[in-house]
């Protein structure tokens, strides 16, 4: 879970979910000091870079009443605390909860604010706000965004929902004991076991958004400072069952490899299946499966297939698509690849190969040094 996590329960706060409880006053003064503040209403972490006026980047922004405190660095900001209106306007006081919500996982860069049954959507560029009535979500005293996951907390239940539709999937309300907290008789896991680290797939987008696949879960890489965690494919991708081959992004979509048939999805979360997929392997790339490993490079429209001990070169650009060149491979074995800033990446069972490119990897003769995977990065055991 991540470190810079803060939740708050009257006048005290917690740094993560099982770290020991302190006055809020100790890390944000000001809320006592000069305001005596007993509690907040509501509070996110903006992270935003699109600046004015919600500033660029990193604000915590308290709610209490109908006034707004905002923080930068732990310190409050100069002219603050200001009336909510002044900073979202449309957005009611006494407020319940609230949420940011990037583009890509909102149509738009967002905060969700929470009252009651009623959801106000707020667009942070143009400043416009939508109403909406979730009377299917219980009340949220508290909401929180992580790895793409959105919780609405109610007593010590929680409740995942989509921050676009508000809709529920799965078995909730769940005991948050069990999942984000560390407390005596309470807990969940025990009896999952964790994945071998030998990688089934690898996939990383133009916005350096990295996922790695090991049997039926994924897990996000890029994604240090909120911490990491496993979950089913199918959350995700949800037409897409068991273990994957290969995967690999090419400009807004991520394509899937499994068998003998390829899935294509818009590459914004929540990821949404393109109309008339799966086809066939071979009716989309013009090869046969099943396959290794793919990858791409940054700015390419090449992709390179691992299909045994071979690599095949297929343009995505051409129409029809084929392989338009074949090279023999003197590494073998392989479970996955990426290609990113260090090189491409090569991962045969709890290791990996760096090389320098592409063509290194089809024409050199020498292995490079291996390199052992991370468990603790990757969620997996050796």
């Amino acid at each position: 879970m991540p470190r810079n996590t803060f939740f708050f329960k009257g006048d005290h706060l917690w740094k993560g979910f099982s770290g020991p409880a302190e006055l809020a006053n100790g890390t944000f003064k000001e809320l006592d000091e000069y305001h005596h503040l007993g509690h907040v209403d509501a509070a996110f972490r903006m992270h935003n870079k699109d600046g004015d006026p919600l500033k660029d980047h990193d604000h915590i922004f308290f709610f209490l009443g109908d006034k707004v405190f905002s923080y930068y660095n732990h310190s409050l900001e100069k002219g603050y605390p200001l009336e909510i209106q002044q900073v979202f306007p449309g957005i009611p006081c006494h407020l319940d909860a609230a949420v940011e919500c990037p583009k890509g996982e909102c149509i738009t860069d967002s905060v969700l604010f929470f009252k009651g049954h009623e959801v106000y959507s707020f667009d942070i560029k143009t400043k416009t706000v939508k109403k909406k009535l979730w009377n299917h979500l219980p009340n949220c005293t508290s909401a929180f965004r992580w790895l793409e996951h959105y919780y609405c907390f109610h007593g010590h239940n929680f409740t995942r929902f989509n921050p676009v539709s508000g809709e529920v999937e799965g078995n909730y309300p769940k005991d948050a004991r069990r999942y984000f907290m560390r407390c005596q008789d309470f807990g969940h896991g025990a009896e999952h076991r964790k994945p071998r680290c030998k990688l089934d797939a690898m996939s990383m987008d133009d916005t350096g958004k990295t996922y790695a696949f090991i049997e039926s879960m994924y897990i996000r890489l890029d994604s240090h400072r909120d911490g990491s965690h496993p979950f089913p494919i199918t959350r995700s991708w949800k037409e897409v069952s068991g273990r994957v081959d290969a995967v690999f992004n090419h400009g807004d979509r991520i394509y899937i490899i499994q068998g003998n048939q390829i899935y294509i999805y818009k590459s914004a979360t929540p990821y949404t299946l393109i109309e008339g997929y799966p086809k066939p392997l071979k009716d989309e790339l013009g090869i046969e499966g099943p396959v290794n490993a793919a990858f791409l490079c940054a700015n390419e429209h090449v992709v390179h297939i691992i299909k045994g001990q071979k690599m095949l070169d297929i343009d995505l650009a051409a129409t029809p698509r084929a392989a338009k060149s074949e090279f023999p491979l003197s590494i073998a074995d392989i479970d996955a690849a990426i290609c990113d800033a260090e090189g491409v990446k090569v991962y045969v069972g709890a290791k990996y190969y760096l090389y320098q490119s592409p063509r290194i990897l089809a024409m050199g003769k020498i292995m490079p040094v291996a390199h052992k995977i991370s468990p603790e990065k990757f969620g997996c055991e050796e």
